[in-house]
C-alpha cells in the first residue's frame, strides 16, 4: 500500500487535498440555488367557514424537477394568553390534476374516506404549521386541492381564528438540475477512480490484498451506485420507481461504510476471518439498521402515493416503536464500535504499520463522522429523511450547501481512501515468502514507527503485498 511509502509531508498533502476538495465543493454549494421554494396562498372565506372550509386552492406551475409538493396550513389565533394548548381535529381533502387539455384528473377522491388526524399546537397567537398533504410523484403541472376541517368549531370559538395561510413547498427545479450535474460528475470520478484503483491491483493475487483494499474494492463499485447513474430517469418515467430505488441504494452504500468500520477495526488484530464467528455479528448489526432506514422509505412512499394525506409522525403506534428499534440498535453499533476502536489500539498502537493504518483510518473517519453529523443537525440528509426536513416551513435552504458537503464528503473520502491505500508506482521487492505485514504477527514489535515508516531502512519501503509470479522469477 502506498500508506507504507509515505512521509510526513505527504500526509499533510493528503488531508490537505481532502479539505480543500471539500471547501471547494461547499463554496459551489453556497453559491447554488436555494434547494426549495414556497409560495402561498390565504384562506379567503367568511368568519364562520375558518373553522371548517371548504378551501379550494390551485397549485403554481409544476414540473418533474419540482420532485415533490406539500401542502402545509398555518393559523394564527387572537388568543393573548400566555398558554400552551393543543387540539385535535380531522382534516379531509381532494386532489384533481389539470391535464393539457384541462380536464380534471381525480388524484384523491372525498369519497375515500382519507380523513386524518391533525395535532394543532399554539401558543398565544401563534400555532405550528401542519402538513396537510404530500405529493412524492408528480404526474401534473396543476392540481386542485379542496381542504375540508372537522372539529375546530370550538377552538375557533374560543380563540377565534383570525387568518388561515396555505403554503405550497416543493424542491427547487434549478436546484433540480444542479444536483443532476453534479451527480453526473461525481459519477463520473467515481468510475474513474474505481477502474484505476483496480488496474493497480491487477498484479497481485486477492489473497495478498489488504483488508482495506478490498474493502475499497467493494466501496468504490457502491459508490457509483450512491451517485445513481439511473438518478435522470426519476424525470424522464412517469413512476414512483426510480425515485425508491435510489433512496435504497443510498442507504446500501452508508450501511457499506458502516460495515467497512467494523470489519477493519476488527480485522486488522484477527487474521482468521470466518463467516460466522467475525463477519454474522457484523451483518446483523448492520442488517437491521439498513431494513430499518428500508423499511421506512417503502413504508412511506407506498403509504403517500395511496393516501397523500398520511403523516408518519402522527402515527404514532408504528412510528414511535420504529424510533425505539432504530436507536437501540444504532446504539448498540456505536457500542460495538468502540469496543473494537479500544481494542484494536490496546493491541496493535505498539505494532509499526498497524498503528500508521489505525491512526489514519480512524482520523479520517472522524473527519467524515463530524461533518455527517453536523450536516444532518443543519436538517439535510439523505433519502427519505431529507424529505422529511424538507416539509418544514422553519426549514429554508438558502443553497446547494448541505448538498454538495454531504455528496462531496463522501465521494472524496472514498477517492482519498483509494488513493493512500493503493499500490505504490515503485514497488521494491525483496520479501522471500508470501507471508506480509497485513498479519500483526509478523510486525516488527522491535522497531519504532520513525525507524520503520520515515527512515531510511530499504525494509521500510517494501510493500505488505508480492504476488506469486515475482517469488517464482526471483526462485
Amino acid at each position: 500500500m502506498r500508506l507504507y511509502s509515505m512521509h510526513k509531508r505527504e500526509f499533510v498533502m493528503v488531508f490537505a487535498a481532502f479539505f480543500a476538495c471539500f471547501g471547494l465543493a461547499v463554496f459551489i454549494g453556497l453559491a447554488g440555488p436555494p434547494i426549495t421554494s414556497t409560495s402561498e396562498q390565504r384562506a379567503h372565506v367568511n368568519g364562520s367557514e375558518v373553522a371548517t372550509g371548504p378551501f379550494m386552492m390551485k397549485t403554481p406551475l409544476l414540473s418533474t424537477y419540482s420532485q415533490q409538493l406539500w401542502v402545509i396550513a398555518k393559523l394564527l389565533t387572537s388568543n393573548n394568553d400566555d398558554e400552551r394548548y393543543d387540539k385535535s381535529f380531522q382534516i379531509s381533502i381532494s386532489i384533481d390534476g389539470i391535464t393539457i387539455d384541462h380536464k380534471l384528473i381525480p388524484v384523491l377522491s372525498s369519497e375515500a374516506g382519507h380523513n386524518r388526524t391533525r395535532h394543532l399546537k399554539c401558543e398565544r397567537q401563534m400555532c405550528e404549521e401542519l402538513v396537510v398533504a404530500h405529493l412524492g410523484f408528480l404526474d401534473y403541472s396543476y392540481y386542485i386541492i379542496t381542504v375540508h376541517f372537522h372539529g375546530l368549531e370550538s377552538f375557533h370559538q374560543r380563540y377565534n381564528i383570525r387568518d388561515l395561510t396555505f403554503y405550497f413547498k416543493n424542491y427547487n427545479p434549478a436546484f433540480t438540475e444542479f444536483e443532476i450535474w453534479f451527480r453526473f460528475i461525481f459519477l463520473l470520478i467515481a468510475f474513474g477512480v474505481m477502474c484505476w484503483f483496480g488496474h493497480s491491483l491487477r498484479k497481485y493475487q486477492l489473497h495478498d490484498w489488504s483488508i482495506e483494499q478490498k474493502w475499497i474494492s467493494i466501496l468504490l463499485p457502491l459508490l457509483i451506485l450512491y451517485n445513481n447513474p439511473l438518478f435522470p430517469m426519476t424525470f424522464l418515467v412517469n413512476s414512483w420507481v426510480p425515485g425508491m430505488i435510489d433512496a435504497i441504494l443510498q442507504t446500501t452504500f452508508l450501511c457499506a461504510v458502516l460495515m467497512f468500520w467494523l470489519c477493519v477495526y476488527h480485522g486488522l488484530r484477527q487474521n482468521e476471518r470466518r463467516l460466522i464467528t467475525f463477519y454474522l455479528p457484523k451483518v446483523l448489526v448492520v442488517g437491521l439498521l439498513w431494513c430499518s432506514a428500508f423499511i421506512l422509505a417503502t413504508w412511506l412512499r407506498c403509504t403517500e402515493l395511496e393516501d397523500p394525506t398520511y403523516n408518519y409522525v402522527l402515527d404514532t403506534s408504528n412510528y414511535f416503536g420504529f424510533k425505539v428499534f432504530f436507536f437501540t440498535v444504532g446504539g448498540f453499533y456505536i457500542a460495538y464500535l468502540l469496543l473494537l476502536i479500544l481494542r484494536a489500539y490496546s493491541e496493535l498502537r505498539s505494532m509499526p504499520y498497524f498503528d500508521l493504518r489505525l491512526r489514519f483510518l480512524t482520523l479520517l473517519a472522524a473527519v467524515v463522522s463530524l461533518v455527517c453529523g453536523c450536516v444532518t443537525a443543519r436538517q439535510f440528509g439523505a433519502g427519505i429523511f431529507e424529505d422529511s426536513f424538507a416539509s418544514r416551513l422553519t426549514t429554508y435552504y438558502r443553497s446547494s450547501a448541505q448538498f454538495m458537503a454531504l455528496y462531496g464528503l463522501l465521494n472524496f473520502y472514498l477517492y482519498t481512501m483509494a488513493y493512500v491505500y493503493a499500490p505504490a508506482y515503485q514497488q521494491v521487492y525483496g520479501q522471500h515468502s508470501s507471508i506480509t505485514k497485513d498479519n500483526p504477527t509478523f510486525s516488527m514489535i522491535n522497531d519504532s514507527d520513525e525507524e520503520v515508516i520515515y527512515g531510511s531502512d530499504e525494509e521500510s519501503r517494501r510493500p505488505l503485498t508480492r504476488t506469486s509470479r515475482i517469488v517464482n522469477n526471483n526462485n
